[in-house]
């Protein structure tokens, strides 16, 4: 093995490049059972490749396996020539996998079959399914393909935020196909989309363990006495000014667990009732500190 490949193979080591691609093989997989279980049969049209799929299936007759790997092949290619080769390539994966899935999944409505009487129910499935792959997905700094990509070339090329044009073209997708399967398609895109957002962000952040109190008051030394004795707790105490008056102020710092948070802010009010706070989710907490 010559000097060239061993760094590469070092560097695909370091990048855990095994890892990051088993975890998108199995993501698409449980993404492709998701399209034939839930949104293909049910015409749920949530935006994104998926959604574009099942328009097009439904005006020209084009098989969705089809469809998703040409129009991700497209995509890619004009990723390649717009915001180039390594920005791009974290789709080659999923552009060719995905597709190969679809098609492989397609009976499984067959062997499990979701009545439409089930429509909500599955909505909320599929949302959570789906959140939890593009979720997954970003976790590991890959990218799934389609519309992701065309989000990224119009960040890059245009300074569109991702969100911004994200939001458009689904927008636009869901409203395509209210049009072609009626107001329920688009009351459960909704659901769907609404359901993943609140997966994604569990799937990147966790869920949060502790809440992170801020807090302004004139009874310092009593606040700090009860968080440092009777919650064991650490505090940390930094300076500020106040934007009114620019009077030299002081902020206490203290991360507690969720069980405590009503009890800590009830306390709080019970020893200063005119204390400014603001309370914070905190996804991880490490370390200690006595100050």
């Amino acid at each position: 093995m010559n000097d060239k490949l061993k760094k590469i193979w070092k560097k695909m080591k370091k990048e855990k490049w095994g890892y990051k691609y088993s975890v998108l093989i199995v993501t698409m997989f449980v993404s492709s059972i998701n399209y034939n279980l839930f949104l293909r049969p049910l015409k749920i049209v949530a935006g994104g490749t998926n959604g574009l799929s099942i328009i097009v299936e439904k005006l020209f007759s084009i098989s969705p396996s089809t469809f998703i790997l040409y129009f991700s092949i497209a995509i890619l290619i004009l990723g390649y020539l717009t915001v180039g080769v390594k920005k791009a390539s974290s789709a080659l994966v999923a552009t060719f996998v995905y597709p190969l899935f679809v098609d492989l999944t397609e009976g499984i409505n067959s062997y499990v079959h979701v009545s439409s009487n089930d429509i909500i129910i599955a909505s909320i499935f599929a949302g959570a399914i789906t959140g939890w792959v593009a979720g997954l997905t970003c976790k590991v700094d890959l990218s799934q393909g389609g519309i992701t990509l065309i989000n990224q070339i119009l960040y890059e090329k245009f300074r569109i935020s991702i969100s911004k044009s994200n939001f458009i073209i689904n927008f636009i997708i869901v409203l395509v196909g209210g049009y072609c399967f009626g107001i329920t398609s688009v009351l459960c895109a909704i659901i769907l989309l609404y359901v993943s957002s609140h997966v994604i962000d569990k799937v990147m952040l966790g869920i949060s363990s502790h809440k992170s109190f801020y807090i302004i008051t004139d009874r310092e030394k009593d606040i700090k006495d009860y968080i440092l004795k009777d919650l064991r707790s650490g505090a940390t105490v930094f300076d500020v000014k106040s934007g009114k008056n620019d009077d030299d102020r002081s902020i206490l710092m203290v991360a507690v667990p969720n069980d405590l948070y009503y009890k800590v802010t009830k306390k709080i009010k019970m020893i200063d009732h005119n204390a400014f706070f603001i309370v914070t989710d905190s996804y991880e907490v490490m370390g200690g500190h006595n100050s």
